[in-house]
């Protein structure tokens, strides 16, 4: 899913001023990137002010930084058709689908991905471990192997992290949890009613909420930090496979801006995690 897909996705979130401007992009993307605010303003039919806000709605930090992820967007070439893989297929041609939509994929996440949400996200998992709070990972199905991937992540940085798959499990961990905590959530269609369950469950009690999920689902409207995953995969295919290398790179990403956040004590902590998995090797 490119930028403007996405544009069109959220239209109806939007407040009125806001629509007039994604219309306008819409309309012409290309003339949108190269006017300046006033005659978008003008365009638009809505003041300055209010093409800055839709901007920051979409995550971004202002016009620039939306200009430019707009320009990568359409210079990504000619719009990808994600290809599905048939039953006969040469090897050839499922390695060729399966790498393409993978690499398209996260092409297309790199050139459109908002910074503001991520910087956010980034910020909130920090002082939770700074403050020796608890990193609670939730996801369901395929969503709970990319949890436990963000488990084993973060813990090696020294804080207290959990994965949970079951959704019983969630209720009850997202019940145990507490201000100064904080609940990611993993999910490709933002759509499980366990998931939003224990979502609210968790900002009752005064824990921070993320969301790496798809645009306009409910979850991401539900938690405080919404991280848009969205791609081409339809999310109830059976074996999702784009969906799953978008979220694990997601997760790496928040992990390394964690680490590089919280300095010395996280070096540290990972320096000595690494020599003793060095020094408890075989070595004959």
């Amino acid at each position: 899913m490119n930028l403007l897909d996405r544009i069109r996705m959220e239209l109806d979130q939007f407040s009125s001023a806001e629509q007039a401007v994604a219309q306008l992009v819409l309309k012409d993307p290309s003339g949108f990137q190269k006017m300046p605010v006033t005659e978008l303003a003008k365009r638009a039919g809505v003041s300055s002010p209010s093409v800055v806000r839709f901007c920051r709605s979409l995550g971004y930090e202002g016009l620039s930084d939306f200009k430019l992820k707009l320009a990568a967007s359409l210079n990504a070439g000619v719009p990808f058709i994600h290809q599905s893989v048939k039953a006969g297929d040469s090897g050839e041609t499922l390695i060729q689908k399966v790498l393409d939509n993978a690499i398209h994929t996260l092409r297309t996440f790199r050139n459109t991905a908002p910074a503001k949400p991520i910087d956010k996200a980034t910020q909130l998992l920090a002082k939770t471990i700074a403050k020796k709070g608890r990193l609670v990972f939730y996801g369901v199905g395929n969503s709970g192997f990319v949890a436990l991937d963000a488990e084993h992540k973060f813990f090696r940085m020294g804080c207290t992290a959990h994965a949970y798959s079951d959704g019983h499990l969630q209720i009850m961990a997202a019940s145990m949890l507490n201000k100064g905590d904080c609940l990611i959530i993993i999910s490709n269609s933002g759509r499980s009613q366990d998931l939003l369950d224990a979502t609210q469950i968790a900002r009752a009690a005064g824990a921070s909420t993320i969301a790496i999920t798809a645009s306009g689902s409910p979850l991401a409207q539900a938690v405080q930090v919404h991280i848009p995953a969205d791609h081409g995969e339809y999310y109830e295919q059976y074996s999702p496979m784009v969906s799953r290398l978008l979220h694990l790179c997601v997760v790496d990403v928040l992990a390394t801006q964690v680490a590089l956040q919280l300095g010395d004590s996280v070096q540290k902590n990972m320096a000595r995690l690494k020599k003793n998995l060095i020094d408890s090797r075989y070595t004959k």
